[in-house]
């Protein structure tokens, strides 16, 4: 989770959304934004399974769309464009132009920065397995719980953050998180074929 939300490649956005806020403010809209967020992803975490049987969508299929549509998102992160939090710079720029940061903290900070599809599609996948037991439920709970805290933590210190490790830091940290998700969403395709029914030789 903490590598799909990617608390430290959101900073250099939030500075430039929040630039003309006062403390209160941003705090004010950090407050709603991990709110928000947290509860979207909490209805994905509750309903995420529901969904899948309701549309008759195979645990297999999903981890294979989910893994392909994490490695659009991987690539994104990789080659360091914004197209993956589909927010144009016309939305960014009704935005900033708000009286209040509350429709600013639910869009595009908590939607679809911070509970997006990368986010949401890695929920559903961890709730998709055949017998998903109460503690991954918690844990998985626990894990976005932790994430968004660290998100809000890392706003709240987004001056602090930019000025320490500076805009190269930032990109390389959202690069190596990149590349650690390309990974992961190729594991999601190999085990959705695997569910699936294909067999790999060694």
């Amino acid at each position: 989770m903490f590598i799909v939300i990617d608390p430290i490649g959101l900073v250099p956005v939030y500075l430039s959304l929040t630039s003309h806020f006062n403390k209160e403010q941003k705090n004010k809209i950090i407050r709603k934004a991990v709110f928000t967020a947290f509860l979207v992803l909490t209805l994905f975490i509750v309903a995420g399974k529901g969904i899948l049987g309701l549309l008759h969508i195979h645990p297999g299929a999903f981890f294979i769309a989910g893994g392909i549509m994490l490695f659009i998102v991987s690539l994104d992160m990789l080659f360091g464009k914004p197209t993956r939090t589909k927010v144009s710079r016309q939305d960014l720029h009704n935005e900033e132009e708000s009286d209040d940061g509350v429709s600013m903290a639910i869009f595009p900070l908590a939607i679809p920065m911070m509970a997006g599809p990368g986010a949401i599609t890695s929920i559903i996948l961890f709730m998709s397995t055949e017998q998903v037991s109460f503690r991954t439920t918690l844990m998985l709970f626990l894990s976005v719980v932790l994430v968004l805290f660290c998100s809000g933590v890392v706003f709240r210190l987004s001056d602090l953050i930019l000025k320490f490790i500076g805009k190269n830091g930032v990109s390389v940290a959202e690069r190596i998180m990149g590349l650690l998700l390309a990974g992961l969403s190729v594991q999601f395709v190999y085990d959705g074929l695997i569910k699936l029914g294909f067999q790999f030789g060694i």
